[in-house]
């Protein structure tokens, strides 16, 4: 069975898989690349339903800064930038983005415009997280201010035309009060998710690709007892029962007793 997919564009920010767990979370599938692939191409393979651009530690006017082939915003797909995502789309489509008078790092007063499908049924008053030098100075063209502080104008834009948003805070930290809900919003209001996805089908599928893929084969695995090789052995285990050998691989690192 196929899902929706949410495609998360990484420009290196720290927050990036903690995006795709809230994603997960509201019941959309997502996958992380790497900004460098997200070519219209690339990006039109997976089919999605919606891209957020993550956070990152450049400045987008700063050489050799992250950026993004302009094509990918006209592609009709709908966007949300985060932070630095947020900035990347201002200076792609012919905003200015330049140092903030105010730093603004940690919980933040911000005010929101309700109105816009992103704030629906959520209070014009919270408090988001911030972590910025740089600012939205100029909008697009096209692009209203739907949120602000008391140090920045543009703390959330849209373009409902394009479906093109950013958020200039971090929704998907927990400091950020109805973080999830707006997320949420862009999602089910704007992406039109039906929420077909959850951790069971990716467990039900990966053990059903792993019985396929397998047959009547062996399989060995090196099992260091960490995550990722005890997660595999987990599913393997499910998908091939005795068809499956693991070798504990001693690295020197484990937990005393």
């Amino acid at each position: 069975m196929s899902h929706q997919n949410v495609l998360i564009l990484d420009f290196g920010g720290q927050y990036n898989q903690l995006i795709a767990r809230r994603v997960r979370d509201l019941g959309v599938y997502c996958e992380i690349i790497p900004f460098r692939k997200a070519t219209v191409e690339k990006i039109r393979e997976y089919s999605p339903i919606g891209l957020i651009f993550t956070g990152g530690p450049n400045s987008v006017y700063a050489e050799n800064a992250p950026q993004i082939d302009p094509a990918v915003l006209s592609m009709g797909v709908p966007v949300l930038g985060l932070c630095y995502g947020c900035q990347l789309i201002a200076h792609t489509l012919g905003g200015k983005v330049e140092t903030a008078p105010a730093r603004e790092f940690g919980k933040t007063a911000t005010h929101f415009n309700t109105t816009s499908p992103l704030f629906t049924d959520l209070p014009e008053e919270a408090t988001t997280w911030m972590s910025h030098v740089d600012y939205v100075g100029k909008l697009p063209e096209g692009f209203e201010s739907i949120a602000h502080t008391d140090h920045c104008p543009v703390a959330a834009m849209q373009n409902l035309d394009k479906k093109i948003f950013g958020f200039q805070y971090h929704p998907e930290v927990e400091h950020t009060q109805n973080g999830s809900k707006m997320l949420r919003n862009f999602l089910y209001n704007v992406c039109g998710a039906v929420g077909d996805w959850s951790m069971k089908d990716y467990c039900n599928t990966a053990i059903a690709q792993v019985r396929e893929k397998v047959g009547d084969g062996k399989v060995l695995l090196a099992l260091s007892g960490g995550v990722d090789s005890s997660v595999v052995a987990k599913l393997l285990s499910k998908a091939i029962g005795n068809q499956l050998t693991c070798i504990f691989v001693d690295h020197g690192l484990m937990r005393k007793n």
